[in-house]
């Protein structure tokens, strides 16, 4: 069964962190700050999967 959940926060990281790059966002920044929140939820998501 897909995990759609799991795809959408991981297209979501892809697309804030070539934006960033893009445009050379410094750290602080709500989208590097968002980031940061997907990689937490990302892993307690795969945590709560696997446990």
């Amino acid at each position: 069964m897909a995990d759609y959940y799991l795809k959408a926060l991981e297209s979501e990281r892809r697309s804030l962190w070539a934006a960033c790059r893009l445009k050379g966002l410094a750290q602080g920044t709500p989208e590097r700050i968002r980031i940061v929140e997907i990689d937490a939820l990302l892993r307690a998501h795969k945590a709560k999967k696997a446990g």
